[in-house]
């Protein structure tokens, strides 16, 4: 099997396109059908967005005794139209509380006090006694730069390792295939990781698209073509002191088998280590590492099943074969031999 990784690159790619297409109609089409406009399927938080974040606790309430339409009425009463509220039950101390987490547009400057005491008046009257836990808020010119500077992020960040990996393979043939192979891996890594966030927002009011979220897509760029490099650079290697009966693909695929147990190992050990806060961790961190985990898993099976054959794609030139028609035997020169 271990033999045969590169001879089968095609089920890799389909594999990859597998994982991918869910997500992509989760982040572009679902929204599409269900709202009739076009957006991305992500819920943004505040940092991007804009807008305020409440979190309101209510000390005494058995779970039910507070509805998300009775906190929306209350905010809606105090002028904050369309609130988004998600409520949670917890236990403090052996006393039932109920906690509320509100997003509504942003408090205004100059009578952020008077709106602050116009929504605790309103939550007193219609539900009862409220304690305001958390109160964040990021007006629209701070959230566009926010939006502005994690696009740059990703991209300036993807471009200085497609310039670092042309330098660092300089000496190997074609080195700016390297680089461009890594930023496809890359981009594969990405897609799996937006994908997954689309079908989390699109299921999951708890899951928003924030500072953390970036961090971790940052993060997870940084693991990935790591482990390309480690797969590059013994394929650098073997090129060098390569065999003249070695094909190319030969090579490939022995820098693969050659690499791959210590890929595995390597990620293993963070793989343990995510799981362990993914299950014991803190709620607020959990979205975080979830999104970690997924991206450590897809960034190891694109260094090694994905930047590495497409090498061979390329040094074959298959994509113009691809739409090529065969051009049927002629049953004549068949006889004639």
């Amino acid at each position: 099997m271990l033999e045969r990784l590169v001879s089968r690159r095609y089920w890799w790619f389909a594999l990859s396109l597998l994982l991918i297409l869910p997500g992509l109609y989760f982040l572009l089409l679902h929204p599409l059908i269900t709202t009739g406009q076009f957006r991305l399927g992500l819920r943004p938080s505040i940092d991007f967005s804009g807008g305020s974040l409440w979190e309101v606790r209510f000390t005494g309430k058995a779970p039910g005794s507070v509805g998300s339409d009775q906190v929306a009425a209350a905010f809606a009463q105090a002028g904050f139209e369309n609130p988004l509220v998600q409520m949670s039950y917890v236990d403090v101390a052996g006393t039932a509380t109920a906690d509320a987490l509100i997003r509504t547009r942003s408090l205004n400057e100059q009578t952020s006090v008077q709106e602050r005491q116009a929504v605790e008046a309103a939550l007193t009257e219609k539900i009862g006694p409220l304690s305001i836990e958390r109160l964040e808020s990021v007006g629209p010119t701070v959230s566009r730069e926010s939006t502005v500077n994690a696009v740059i992020a990703v991209f300036g960040a993807s471009f200085c390792i497609l310039l670092y990996l042309w330098w660092a393979f300089r000496k190997a043939p074609h080195p700016f295939r390297y680089g461009m192979c890594a930023i496809i891996a890359m981009l594969h890594d990405v897609l799996v990781v937006v994908g997954v966030a689309a079908m989390l927002c699109t299921f999951s009011l708890a899951f928003e698209v924030d500072a953390l979220f970036l961090t971790a897509l940052l993060t997870i760029l940084s693991f990935s073509v790591h482990d390309t490099i480690v797969v590059f650079d013994r394929i650098r290697e073997n090129l060098i002191g390569r065999h003249p009966s070695e094909g190319f693909d030969d090579i490939i695929n022995h820098s693969i088998v050659q690499t791959l147990p210590r890929s595995i190992n390597t990620q293993l050990t963070t793989f343990f280590t995510l799981t362990a806060l993914l299950l014991f961790g803190g709620e607020t961190i959990r979205s975080f590492v979830l999104i970690m985990l997924i991206g450590l898993i897809s960034g190891t099976y694109s260094s090694i099943f994905n930047a590495a054959q497409l090498l061979v794609v390329w040094e074959h030139e298959e994509w113009k074969t691809w739409f090529k028609r065969r051009e049927p035997e002629d049953p004549w020169a068949t006889s004639a031999g």
